[in-house]
């Protein structure tokens, strides 16, 4: 019935830092909807930002910025991933560590975004 994910709506409490941290730290093309939407690409799938106080509806019973956890699939090495982070002096909340993944074993980082998101980055372990 179901053929994948289109789109994935974080709230944020400021929509000009989050596109910063996503684009800057992470590496995902902004797209500008309008002034309270903005998508985060990876792919065909959208991360699309909502301010926390919008008026746009339908949204989310309970929209809370720094309640998602998220885990994103790397290209590169994580070794290649913690150099970057390093770099912006991103502070790492954990890893690398083994997990485990939709697919199997995974090594992951940890680190969060302005608004306190878990976000989780990925490579299949070897």
């Amino acid at each position: 019935m179901l053929a994948g994910l289109d789109h994935l709506v974080v709230v944020v409490t400021d929509i000009s830092r989050a596109v910063d941290f996503y684009t800057r730290v992470l590496g995902l093309e902004v797209r500008y909807r309008d002034i309270e939407r903005v998508d985060l690409m990876l792919g065909d799938l959208a991360l699309r930002l909502h301010q926390v106080d919008t008026t746009i509806t339908p949204r989310a019973g309970c929209p809370t910025p720094g309640s998602l956890d998220i885990c994103f699939r790397s290209l590169l090495p994580l070794e290649s991933v913690q150099a970057h982070l390093e770099a912006l002096d991103i502070e790492l909340e954990a890893g690398p560590v083994a997990r485990q993944g939709a697919s199997g074993p995974i090594v992951s980082l940890y680190l969060r975004d302005p608004d306190n998101n878990l976000i989780e980055l990925c490579r299949p372990e070897r």
